[in-house]
Parts: structure tokens; sequence; C-alpha cells
């Protein structure tokens, strides 16, 4: 079964903690303990290399007392061993240490509370069934039977030879005193009294063959280790962002973290930038549409990552036509796999080009970085892959100038936007359309995509291709408007179904509309009135489809639950179009959803009224730490700033807009054209100071208009 065939979500991962770097994830209970038939797991590379580890002490297991999490990579669990001899108590402390990247450190402390020392025998439990994680996310594991434990030094080597995976498990020191046996590793311990017993514990990937090292030996400080050392690094570098509202602070600082443990660096190009991921546990890979949205949405904190996510993908462009991956010339791809499944080679994965927006997102975002005036001689040499993406438009969109999607084979997903369940798109009456499907949002995309386009002519002074660019985009706008509006309701339809009928479900596809420019000036306050009306907002986000509809349900995964990155972008398109109150009331509510949810935005969560319950309901599936999703309060900080640069044509436009309760915002060092600027707000946020501009570079202190296929204002 390839990855991309599994259309639906998996069971709830229940109460459990998930650390990640890269791409290299953990999974495991609040006590620390991996524990068989789950979804938990030791993760690298889409494989599972551990599916039990299990502590005890004297046979019995530990009981959690506290999880401490420290960064995305890195947790501490608190445990006490049962009573010792003759006491009604525990006195025995244990304190386990774990960190991800590139494979999986644990830093096992006994700490002896007691006036005499303790004698015990500490264990743990190992296994493996070396699965695939799209095995593990379905609920159909193959179990390899072949996997074969080996004791090895201090430590066991596993290995599957069929799928050539596996990992070696390290004990450190080596003269701790341990005893290794297929599927164990046993300790006899002596903690001093008032003292403590140290050991670590290291999991090394092996994938194909090849061993890696996690982290650095137990002799080395982990602040120096790789994943430290990058966020750290990445904090550092990245401007500082502070408001006079802790909580906020602590939702962007919550953020940048997520953020900086999601990034994708590529072995085989060390040169360049970063890509992101999509998100843990289940989407640990290069995205086409997840990484590209969430690198425009994270462009105020660090364009590097656009760059890298960008020329990342360009390597994957698709070259040729192959019906099983869904792979034709110029396509971008959906997504990149490394797991046990069968697949076709690329850039060392598996890909699969099942998405119709990822290609035109691809030259929204080149465009996007020009106007941030970075990274210049980088983007040009990017703009060959962004005609080759227009080219696949134009051949495989579809007859009538619209983008559509239908999937090749019946291994490839049967929705192929964002909202790609299975019943994602729906009538209202409650119908599933069928493919061939033109979206809404996809078509303001490909509008937006040739607008970018025409600004790059228009800089190289090429007055052929900005005239057929913007005469194409014109034409989609025209044709986008005239199809996919519904005059008796006032609102644009999700998208036209193989018959070329309007699916009239009220969606929010059509806020991405607003985003992209590509909706009727006269239309908008229609559409603004119907993505705040009760049907849509929850009073924290905006439903993905309207409690009105046949297919309402707030629990689900695309039919009326919210996405914050959704919405975002839904807060975007409304400040562009100059609904202000209406895009402070949605920001504001996503905000306070954060705050609520621990001062992290998750994957989604469902869509019940803050009026009905006074906190958000998590959805038991969603990604969490996940990608766009943590990009979403960035974008939602620059939506409210209204900051929109334009380098290349001398502006940036910054007049801030923040809702009451948000306080002021503080801003150094945002990179723009080469230059660190500080932005400063004042009158409750709604006035900036603006220190650091470059040269020739015209401050405008008014909202941008929406955007234009007019190249010069």
């Amino acid at each position: 079964m390839n990855a991309w065939t599994f259309e639906g979500q998996p069971g709830a991962l229940g109460d459990t903690v998930t650390l990640v770097e890269g791409p290299s994830f953990c999974v495991c209970s609040r006590g620390g303990d991996i524990l068989p038939g789950q979804a938990q797991g030791v993760y690298h590379a889409d494989t599972r290399l551990l599916s039990w580890l299990e502590l005890r002490v004297d046979d019995v297991p530990v009981e959690a007392l506290q999880v401490i999490p420290s960064e995305p990579y890195h947790a501490t669990f608190l445990g006490k061993a049962g009573p010792r001899p003759g006491r009604v108590e525990s006195t025995l402390l244990v304190v386990r240490d774990r960190y991800v990247g590139g494979g999986l450190r644990e830093d096992l402390t006994l700490r002896n509370l007691s006036d005499e020392p303790i004698g015990c025998a500490v264990s743990v439990n190992l296994g493996s069934d070396v699965a695939d994680l799209f095995e593990v996310k379905a609920e159909r594991v193959r179990h390899a039977t072949d996997v074969e434990m080996t004791p090895q030094g201090a430590g066991l080597h596993i290995f599957s030879a069929s799928r050539a995976r596996g990992a070696r498990v390290v004990v450190e020191p080596a003269d701790v005193g341990v005893t290794a046996a297929p599927g164990l590793l046993a300790f006899r311990v002596v903690v001093p009294a008032r003292g403590e017993w140290r050991a670590t514990i290291l999991v090394n990937p092996i994938i194909e063959g090849v061993e890696t090292s996690a982290w650095f030996p137990a002799s080395h400080a982990i602040e120096h280790a790789g994943p430290a050392r990058r966020l750290a690094d990445w904090t550092r570098r990245g401007p500082a962002l502070r408001t006079a509202n802790k909580g906020l602070n602590e939702v962007l600082r919550r953020s940048r973290q997520d953020l900086g443990s999601l990034r994708l660096f590529d072995p085989d190009h060390p040169e360049d930038p970063p890509a992101i991921a999509a998100g843990a546990p289940w989407y640990m890979t290069l995205f086409g549409r997840d990484s590209l949205l969430t690198s425009w949405m994270s462009l105020p904190l660090d364009q590097s990552l656009a760059l890298g996510t960008l020329r990342r993908l360009a390597r994957l462009q698709g070259a040729k036509v192959d019906p099983l991956t869904e792979e034709e010339p110029g396509k971008i791809m959906h997504e990149l796999r490394f797991g046990v499944g069968g697949g076709v080679p690329a850039d060392g994965g598996q890909a699969y080009y099942g998405s119709v927006d990822a290609t035109p997102l691809f030259v929204m975002l080149l465009g996007e970085l020009r106007r941030w005036g970075l990274h210049p001689d980088a983007v040009e040499e990017l703009l060959p892959h962004a005609d080759a993406a227009l080219g696949w438009i134009e051949r495989y969109g579809g007859p009538d100038g619209l983008l559509w999607y239908q999937r090749k084979t019946d291994h490839g997903l049967i929705n192929q936007g964002w909202k790609d369940s299975f019943d994602g798109i729906t009538f209202a009456d409650g119908t599933v359309a069928r493919p061939p499907i033109a979206l809404a949002e996809v078509q303001g995309y490909v509008y937006a995509a040739h607008v970018a386009r025409a600004h790059f002519a228009n800089a190289f002074g090429d007055a052929e291709t900005e005239r057929r660019c913007l005469e194409r985009a014109d034409e989609i706008r025209v044709r986008f408007n005239e199809r996919f509006w519904l005059p008796g309701r006032g609102y644009y339809a999700m998208g036209l179904d193989g018959a070329g009928q309007p699916i009239d479900g009220l969606g929010s596809n059509m806020g991405h509309c607003l985003w992209t420019g590509i909706v009727d000036e006269d239309r908008a306050a229609s559409v603004a009135a119907h993505l705040m009306s009760p049907e849509m907002f929850t009073g924290y986000g905006v439903r993905t489809l309207a409690s009105s509809m046949g297919a309402y349900n707030p629990m689900s995964y695309h039919n009326g639950s919210v996405w914050p990155h959704d919405s975002a972008i839904v807060a975007a398109g409304l400040m562009s179009y100059g609904f202000t109150e209406e895009a402070q009331r949605l920001a504001a509510g996503l905000l306070d959803a954060a705050q609520e949810l621990g001062g992290r935005l998750p994957e989604l969560f469902c869509g019940f009224d803050r009026s009905e319950f006074a906190q958000p309901v998590p959805f038991p599936t969603s990604c969490s730490p996940q990608a766009w999703a943590a990009a979403a309060p960035i974008h939602l900080v620059r939506c409210l700033l209204r900051l929109d640069p334009w380098i290349p044509a001398g502006k940036i436009w910054i007049a801030p807009a923040f809702p009451e309760g948000l306080g002021d915002v503080r801003i150094s060092g945002l990179p723009i054209a080469g230059a660190r600027l500080d932005i400063e707000t004042a009158d409750g946020g709604r006035s900036a100071t603006v220190t650091g501009l470059p040269d020739g570079i015209e401050l405008i202190g008014e909202p941008r208009p929406p955007i234009s296929t007019v190249c010069r204002r």
C-alpha cells in the first residue's frame, strides 16, 4: 500500500506525549513508556524503530508523577518506583530526560531520597516491528517476521533484513553494568543514600543498512548537540517579537519553537536552508501544499524557510507522466516519503504528486519571496521552475481554462485540495461531490500565480510575458466570478463538479479567494458576512463547513471543524478587502483558542460554538505540533500589522490594526531587503514607528489595496 492510498484518520493517540525534531519523533505515554499495540513508538525516516520501550524497577512499572516539556525535542518524565521493603512510601525518584533528533537519547536517573542505600533491579523491555509509518497510521501493521534482536556489547542490534532497517540500542557508560538479551536490558543497581545512579540509552537508526548516530555520546553536553544548537541558532537569528499581552507572547514563543523543530535539513544539499515538515506525528516529511503555505505564513519570522522549501520542491518537480504517482511535467509534488513501502525513488524518497494546489502555490510563494526583497539571485534562478509550473496548469488543468483534479488510478487521493478527505467536498444537502472537481480556492491560487509571474516579467522588461500573464489572470478572474457565484445565496460555491454544476456547500474555501484577490469587490461584503455569520464563525475560528449544511459535523475532519491555518488565511483575506473589524474578531478568537489550548494551536479542533462550550474542544487525532497551525499566529500578527512589503517597487505598507486586549507590539530585527527593521506600535496597537528602513523604500501608513493585476500602482 502506498502512503497516499490511506484516506481517513487514525485512532486517537490518547493521553500521549509527542517529541519531534526534523525527521525523528517519539510518541509515548505520559510516564515515558512506549506501549505495544498502539501508535506509540520511536520513529525515524517514516519507520518505527521501537514499538515497545518499558521501564521497570524490581519488575514493577514506574508510577508516573509528571511530564515537564522543555523543548519540542525534549521532555522530562518524573515517576516513582514502588515502596521499598519495610517502607510505606516510595523513596526512589525516577527521572527520564528524553531527547529526539536523528534517533533517541534517554538519560535515566534514579534518585535515592532515603538515608540508606537502595538495591534494585532495573529492566528496560524493548520491541521493534520496523513498521512503515503509514501502516501504523492506518492501523494495518504488517509485522516483519525477520526482525532480529542481537546482544552487541553494552546494547542490542535490531534489524530486519527484508526491510533493511532497524536500530542499534547502546548503553553508556559501558561500565554501568548492563546485561543485554533479546528484548531486554537489565541492570543490577545500588543507589547510594541521598545519591543518584545514572545511565544513558541511545537509539541509533539503521536505514538501508546504514547506521547513523542519535545525538552525542553521554560524555558530551546536550546543549552542544545538533538539534539543541540548531534551535538555539534559529531563535537567536530570528526577529524578536514582544507584546503587552503575556498570553500572546507565550503563543508566539511556542510557534517559533515548534516551527524550529519541524525544519528539514537536506543532507544531500547542506548548502541549502531548511525546508519545513507538515507536522507530527504523521506528517514529518516535506509536503507541497503544507510546506508552501507554512513558509508563506512564516515569512516575518524566517524567509529562508521559503527558499529552502522552494528549492527542494523544484528538485522534485515533475518530469514525466506516471499515473501511479500522478507525476506530470512541471507539477509540484504532494508528499515525500521514506518508509518501507513501495514507490518510485526521488530525492532519496518516494514522491507522490496528487495535489492540485501545490503547483500554483509554488509560483505564488516565489513571487511573495521576491516582494520581500531577499535572496533575489536565488529567486531568479527558480523562475524556470515557476514557468514549468504554469506550463503544467495550461497543459493539464482543463479545457475550459480552470484547474480541475481527478485521480489517475484507484491508488490516488480522491480529493486533491487541502480538504482531502474522501467526503471533504459536499453539496448543501450533504451529497458528496464526485471528481473531476474545480475548487474555488484553487482558481484563486492560479489567478495569483499569474499575477506574480506578471510582476517578474515587468521587472525584467519582458512586456510580452507580462501581457500574456495579465490576460490569463483576467480571464480566470472573470470565469471564476461568472461560474462560481451563487446569486441566490450570496456566496461562492466550493467548486464545480464533473457536470459543471456548482457545489453549493457553504464553506471556508471562499475565504482563500479573498486572500488571493480573485473576488469581485462588489461581492466581497456578502462573502465576509457569510464567513463571520453564526453558521460559520464559532467565536474561536471559521468552520470548514457551515452548521446549516447537510454534511455538517463539528467533530469531523473537514465538515465543520476549525483549522487554524484556514482561519488565519480567511482573516488575512478579510483584512485585505478592508473588513478590519471582522478580521480583528477572527484573529482575536484564534489567539484566545491558542491560549486556552496551552499556548499551541493544533492542526484542528472541533467546530462547536464558543457560547456552548467555554473552551475549544480538541479533535482527538489532531497533529501537534503541526506546521501551518504553528505558523498561523505569526501570520495573524502580520495581518494585524497590515505589513506588506513590495521591495522591488520601493514600497512597504505598515498600518497596524490590533484589536483591544492585545496591546502594543514591538518587533526587533525584521529582515527586509538586507536590512533589519524595528517596528513598535502605540495607541493600543493602532499606530507604528518604524526604524531601520532601507534607503529608497517608501513607508506607506495605510493598508495596501487587494492584490491587483496592475503591476505599477
